[in-house]
């Protein structure tokens, strides 16, 4: 195992933002170099409703950003104060914005929950829980939202082949599954039989291609034991709760690009089309998993201009709001992370450069 500052400084050094940042103004500014257009962008208005629908847009992270401090108050018994929910969902995010998409920050975040005072039992079982929580939101909107918009219109892009749509579709469904395999396996292991996955697990890793896994494998077995004991003992108000806060923070932050696009728009979308666009961010979010850039830098970006691209007046304009996008959803972590790490690292691994 790494020692506590190796970690820290390998995967939370402030100065990694300029990676995703730079990938992303690169990507950006070449999507527009090839599909600038004069007219389409002239039909951009800035005015007070504008300004009005930003201001929305920016208060649907804030509740984002409410909501996860309010659940890992709740997840902890409330022993992490507000300012101390907030370095550590700051310092989470800032974490997954520097780290590739599928690695993401949920592997440091117990250290950042146990450095508040958390015994690094609890610590664990607290971030397995939220990572539990948040698959749960994932697999319950999921169908729900099939339901509610065209499955046609949800898969079909302007302008694409029946065989990009169906890659879509399959692309989606391997990840819908891959969700709630992982899911029934993290409930069949905190909740049912604890020790009989740490036994599965440890079987699996004894393949030479996992062998060198193995004793991550073991620690993550040792924290499924230690945290089924915690999470069981919870009463169902626990888990009301918890899941209130997650489905206002996921919900709020895919109406975020909704909000953008009133800003500019207002009148041009129906009720229909809106819960479409909330829909295909699923289906983004599934997409922009397998991301290999940080944060899903330029990815992201590109992804949002394709996807959505046909509810905006032209490619161009459609780039230009997925950087609208990224620049309320996304770089404001990485800036306030560069704030909050040099003060958090000082606090507590002393005067170390990081």
């Amino acid at each position: 195992m790494e020692g506590e500052q190796q970690v820290i400084d390998r995967k939370i050094n402030p100065y990694k933002i300029i990676y995703p940042i730079g990938i992303g103004l690169a990507v950006v500014g070449y999507m527009l170099y090839q599909e600038f257009d004069v007219a389409a962008f002239k039909q951009i208005t800035f005015t007070w409703i504008s300004a009005a629908w930003l201001l929305v847009a920016l208060c649907c992270m804030a509740i984002r950003d409410i909501g996860y401090m309010a659940r890992i108050r709740i997840l902890s018994g409330n022993r992490l104060s507000w300012r101390q929910a907030f370095r550590v969902i700051f310092l989470w995010e800032f974490t997954s914005a520097v780290t590739p998409s599928a690695v993401g920050g949920t592997s440091i975040a117990i250290l950042f929950v146990h450095k508040e005072g958390i015994k690094v039992g609890r610590s664990s079982a607290i971030v397995m829980a939220t990572s539990f929580l948040d698959e749960l939101y994932f697999i319950v909107m999921c169908p729900l939202i099939l339901l509610a918009v065209n499955n046609h219109l949800l898969w079909h892009l302007e302008g694409s082949s029946k065989a990009i749509a169906n890659s879509l579709f399959w692309i989606a469904a391997g990840g819908y599954a891959l969700k709630l395999a992982y899911l029934l396996v993290l409930s069949y292991g905190l909740f049912s039989n604890p020790r009989g996955l740490k036994y599965l697990l440890m079987k699996c890793f004894k393949f030479k291609l996992l062998r060198k896994w193995r004793q991550n494998a073991n620690e993550a077995g040792s924290d499924i034991v230690r945290n089924s004991y915690e999470l069981k003992r919870m009463p169902f108000s626990f888990w009301l709760k918890t899941f209130g806060a997650t489905f206002f923070s996921w919900t709020a932050r895919y109406w975020v690009v909704n909000a953008i696009l009133l800003a500019f728009w207002a009148g041009r979308y129906s009720w229909d089309e809106h819960f479409l666009i909330f829909a295909r961010q699923l289906i983004m979010w599934i997409i922009m998993l397998v991301s290999p850039t940080p944060g899903g830098s330029g990815f992201a970006e590109f992804v949002f201009s394709k996807y959505l691209g046909e509810f905006l007046p032209g490619a161009g304009v459609a780039i230009a709001m997925a950087m609208l996008w990224r620049l309320i959803s996304y770089y404001p972590y990485l800036f306030i992370g560069t704030v909050l790490v040099p003060k958090w690292v000082t606090r507590h691994f002393g005067k170390k450069k990081v």
